[in-house]
Parts: C-alpha cells; structure tokens; sequence
C-alpha cells in the first residue's frame, strides 16, 4: 500500500444454511436440477401465498451465531427490503433489519501478510468485531447467453429463491487484503465445524462482498467506500481489494471524487468495475414483514443448541495451548480442521509426546496429505500408527532422517512403522559397547586428526561422527556416538 494511506474494509458473508428445505416454504434446497423445478407459489411470490419460517433455519443459525462469538437476541424481527431484479419476484427479499438475529459478536482469527508468491509471513491474532448476523431468503439467479453487440438472452431460475442465508457483517476491522482472506476462511471453518453450512464457494452456497475504502493515516473520518460484490473465491476477493485499494488512492490523489458505488471484480482484466450506484438503508424502504409474527427464541433453546455444540475451534485451540504446550500458531493450524486436531489428539495421548505430535503432523504428515490430495480421513496412516513411529524415535531406534522416509512409506502403503524399519534395515544400534568399539576403531584409524582434534582443531568433531555413522551403515544412535565420542576424544 502507498505510504502515507491506509485502508478501511468490512466484510459481509452470506452462508447458505445447510437445511433441505427453503427457509419460507417445503421446497427442496440442492444444487443444480432442471431450472425452476423446486419452487412453489411462496418462493414463485404469488399473490396469497404466505410464508411460514422453517424451524430448522432456527438451529443452524444459532449453531453458526455461538461459533461466531455472537450473542442470539431473544427476539428478533423479519423485514421487508424492496427493490426489484427480475430475480426477485416479489418485489421485495424477506431479510432482517433493526432487530437481527443475533448481534455483537467478537472473533480472534490468526492473519498474516504475503509476498508476491502469497508465502505468509509472521502469523499475528487479530480480533474482528462482528457486527451482526441476520436471518434472509435468497434471491433467485440470471443466467445470460451470448456476447455483447450479438443476440443476447437472460433467463431466470428461481430454484435458488428462498434458500436460506445467514448474513454476517463485520465493522470496518480489516486494513489489508490478506487479513479480509484470512477472516473469510476462519469464517467458512468455523460454520462447516458446527454443521451450520457447507461453505463452499464454489457451488455458491458461501459469497463474500467487501467494503473497501481509504483515508489518510491519522484520519479519524471515512470516505465514501466501494462495495465489491459478487466475489466467488477468497483469492479473487484478495485480488480484487487491493486493486480497489490501488485505484481508490490514486483517485483521491489526483482530486477525482470516489463515488459510493457496487463494483464488480472482472477476473480476465484483473480490474473492478462499475456495477450500480450503492444504495442506502433508506432506499430498500425497510419495514416489518406483516405475515410474519416476531421470532422469540428462548434462553432454554439457546442452552440446548449450546450443549449440542462440540467443542468450538476457539475453545480447542485455547486448550491445546494451556494443556499441551502449544503455540498459538500451532494450535491455531491444528484447529483448522476438525480431523486434524482429533489426529493430533489422539496422537500426542498415545505418543505422549505433544509437542512431537505437533510438529511431526504439521511438517511431514501434513506433507504427504499435500502431495496426495488427500484428507485427514482418506490417510491409510492412523493416528496410532503415527504415535508409533514417534515412540520408536523417542526411544532411539530410528534417527529423525530415517523416520521421515519410514513415514513415508507408511503413508503411501499403510503399513506400520515397525514392518517398513525392518524391510529397509533401519534398528537403530544404541547399545554403546557395541558403539564404543566402532569408535575405537575409527580413532586408531585416524591418528593424525585424532591429534590434530586433541589440538585445538574442534571442527573435526564432525569428521569422527561422519566416520562413525559410515562405519555403522547409519544405524549408529547420534546422541549415544556424540557422548562415547567426547569422552574417547
């Protein structure tokens, strides 16, 4: 960013609730099918049909509120907010407006900024606000054929309209572009965590719209802010920040006024552009949705959905740090995903050895997942295969090099540890009567270093390890040819 600026940025998400049902009505909430199929006269917006809200929609919001940080209002009220796309039949979206579902919500995330590669650097914790989550219906989708300056055709598809949302809005935290991705994707864990959404971005049941604006370091006010729609992957979204950034800043510079606007991120010119003019509140002409009665949530269900909750990634990575001795790093990657940190447990109970646990499963395990493809699931190496294999180096049979290529092994075969160490001759010697006679040997072998050593040349120390590892076909134990050295020496 250009010195002397900074940017201001809020977050909007809209989660597509993962219930089977539209949130007003009985129709089937899926992905893909004949256009227009799963519609009914309430998500077609006929005249007297009348909405009636899905229970459902009710525990998956709260799940997602609590693993948000958010407090649930025990009474909230749906809204009418109008405008009119040939996607939205009613003439109007069944949202949420002054009394939301659930409100003031506080998340600490782990952010860090990137190089031109996108390699993170320093990872920080980072505490965003967030604003509020409310209850919506989606809107259907347009769906357009052909090129500019030919025939072109819009069609409508009203199978999306009525699908439930949760809207989560955030206050304007967020400084860089990378803090805006790496809240996104704490976000999509933490509601696929609690099976409150799929989160998936791809099959659009997860977009995200950023507010993006700039100002002076030091200034206290905000300027006129561009909200980024339409963004369907966290890179582009990344991307598209930091040219709005860019482009805002030398706008200003230049004495150009920076319209309040909805742009557009536009991938094959790797630009924003204009999509309409932003609206305000007072334009959707907000108010009371009349055919439904307030939403009244109890303290008893609240409690309920709480004790159906499991352990929040928050909560986990708390405990992994005060029982387990790890950093907030560690512990923050370990919690990115459910598997992974019911690995790690299992692993570091059966190893008992946590800190091992940790860097084995976030350095060599969770390369080899890379490098396959694969899940924590789809691993034919178990936890307690792992654990193993750290037992066995702990207790000195195999050095770390070797139990690198035997896990390996054991990933790509699911074979345990013991099987591969013995095909591959790996038993570590650690038996230092037997150690000291190959040292002996080395040394008579080498009286002029011996000597040389004895001198005051200590660079030779490495020489003599070297010698010793050789002699034992690497199956000498290191820490026991170091001691039997030193006092030979």
């Amino acid at each position: 960013m250009k010195e002397g600026w900074e940017a201001v940025i809020g977050m909007e998400i809209h989660a597509q609730l993962a219930t089977e049902t539209k949130i007003f009505c009985s129709c089937a909430v899926e992905t893909g099918g004949e256009p227009n199929s799963n519609t009914c006269p309430v998500c077609l917006g006929l005249p007297g049909a009348l909405p009636v809200l899905n229970s459902r929609v009710i525990e998956l919001g709260a799940r997602a509120a609590l693993a948000l940080g958010l407090e649930i209002q025990e009474t909230s009220i749906f809204s009418r907010k109008n405008y009119f796309y040939p996607d939205l039949p009613k003439g109007y979206q069944i949202s949420q407006y002054d009394k939301p579902f659930s409100s003031n919500g506080h998340l600490t995330i782990l952010t860090a900024e990137r190089d031109e590669h996108g390699r993170a650097a320093e990872w920080k914790p980072m505490t965003i606000h967030i604003q509020r989550m409310h209850l919506e219906e989606d809107a259907g989708k347009n769906v357009h054929e052909g090129l500019p300056d030919t025939d072109r055709y819009s069609y409508i598809d009203l199978n999306r309209a009525g699908t439930p949302l949760g809207e989560i809005v955030t206050s304007p935290d967020f400084r860089t572009s990378w803090q805006a991705f790496d809240y996104v994707n704490h976000v999509r864990h933490a509601l696929r965590w609690v099976g409150a959404s799929d989160a998936d971005m791809e099959k659009g049941n997860l977009r995200c719209e950023a507010n993006v604006s700039v100002r002076k370091v030091g200034e206290t006010c905000f300027r006129n802010k561009v909200e980024l729609k339409n963004l369907n992957s966290v890179r582009f979204m990344q991307k598209a920040i930091d040219y709005e950034i860019a482009r805002q800043i030398e706008a200003h510079e230049k004495g150009e006024n920076v319209d309040q606007e909805t742009r557009l991120w536009d991938e094959k010119n790797n630009q924003t552009r204009i999509m309409r003019k932003k609206e305000d509140a007072h334009d959707y002409r907000y108010f009371p949705e009349p055919d439904l009665q307030p939403l009244t949530v109890s303290r008893e269900f609240i409690e309920d959905i709480k004790r159906e909750l499991p352990e929040l990634p928050d909560a986990m990575r708390d405990r992994f740090i005060e029982v387990y001795g790890l950093t907030f790093a560690e512990a923050s990657q370990l919690v990115s995903d459910k598997d992974l940190a019911a690995y790690f447990e299992t692993t570091a109970r059966i190893a008992a050895n946590p800190k091992a646990a940790a860097n084995w499963i976030l350095g060599e395990f969770t390369r080899e997942l890379n490098n396959s493809g694969k899940s924590v699931g789809e691993s034919l190496t178990t936890a307690e295969d792992l654990a193993e294999l750290l037992r066995i180096v702990a207790d000195g049979k195999v050095n770390n090099n070797q139990a690198k290529e035997v896990l390996s092994a054991m990933f790509a075969s699911g074979r345990t540890a013991p099987e591969i160490i013995k095909e591959k001759g790996f038993e570590q010697v650690s038996d230092s009567a037997a150690i000291e006679k190959i040292v002996d040997d080395v040394i008579a072998a080498n009286e002029a270093n011996v000597a040389a050593y004895r001198g005051g040349n200590e660079k030779l120390f490495g020489f003599f390890v070297g010698q010793v590892m050789r002699a034992s076909q690497g199956k000498a134990n290191p820490q026991v040819v170091n001691e039997v050295l030193k006092a030979k020496l």
